[in-house]
């Protein structure tokens, strides 16, 4: 059945690739990849579910066997972000449905549309395979519901993507139940630019890293760390190419940068350039845009 679902996504790709794009801001070509990680992690699930191996072990009593055999644990609870609405669920319940557990899926109450049409595809494959009602669970809201999930007891297990500060709130649930937490949060990432480096690479993997997504994920390129010696070469090449970056419409594949993810991100964004201006930084590139 997730084979089925695999294949069903690869049908669905283009008009979910598009619903990615439109409710989440990131560019339809994003939009498009982010589909296709869920067609790629059906087909690993497929390919692991034969291969959830245990240990086999001598033993010191004759005509015994010691094996080591793994068990589903049930009901698996998955708290996804909005800057990947898709993709992370389908990261967790693909692998947790061929370990045979079932999933309650809680995701972003902004990307909420993203969601209910992942459940609505899901739902016509187990539909066609008499599944019963409650392997693939949506629930829909705010903070509260990853609270409730987070503290509930029936789920040994909680994977939860997002934030540090939520992180660290569903771990210290998770753990005063002596649950299980997978976590995925925020990081500060760099990249590291030797004086031999190739800028043909090293240049456009760091301004994809920076601006993909608009900047709203994990691995988002946050710092850059330059030998000396190319210092002022890089940042020659950088400014040209921010330079040559279209922002608009996500939808249009001709843009490269769609829009934040709502005023709150926006307001963000701009005190950290007033936080710049006041501390003295300067600033290398930028456009100035009526505002509608």
């Amino acid at each position: 059945m997730v084979r089925q679902i695999g294949e069903a996504l690869r049908y669905h790709k283009p008009a979910l690739g598009r619903l990615v794009s439109y409710e989440m801001g990131k560019s339809l070509q994003e939009g498009y990849g982010e589909v296709q990680e869920m067609i790629d992690i059906c087909d690993f699930a497929v390919g692991l579910s034969g291969q959830l191996h245990g240990l086999t072990m001598h033993s010191e009593r004759p005509a015994h066997r010691m094996y080591e055999q793994w068990h589903p644990l049930g009901v698996v609870g998955i708290i996804s972000a909005f800057n990947f609405p898709v993709a992370v669920w389908s990261w967790n319940s693909m692998i947790a449905w061929v370990c045979g557990n079932t999933c309650v899926w809680k995701p972003s109450e902004k990307t909420p549309l993203c969601a209910l049409a992942c459940q609505s595809i899901v739902a016509s494959v187990f539909a066609a395979n008499k599944v019963p009602e409650g392997v693939s669970g949506l629930v829909t809201g705010g903070r509260d519901i990853g609270e409730w999930l987070a503290s509930d007891t029936r789920i040994p297990l909680v994977s939860a993507t997002g934030s540090t500060r939520m992180g660290k709130a569903v771990g210290t649930a998770v753990a005063s139940r002596l649950g299980k937490a997978l976590l995925e949060l925020g990081g500060n990432n760099a990249i590291i630019i030797s004086r031999d480096a190739d800028l043909d690479i090293a240049i456009p993997g760091a301004v994809f890293g920076a601006v993909g997504t608009a900047g709203q994920r994990c691995t988002t390129t946050r710092r850059l760390i330059i030998h000396d010696d190319i210092y002022d070469k890089v940042k020659d090449r950088l400014s040209t190419v921010y330079r040559q970056l279209r922002i608009g419409d996500p939808l249009d594949e001709n843009n490269h940068v769609g829009p934040l993810i709502d005023k709150d991100a926006v307001n963000s964004y701009l005190q950290g350039h007033r936080s710049r201006q006041t501390a003295g930084l300067p600033f290398r590139c930028g456009r100035r845009s009526a505002r509608r």
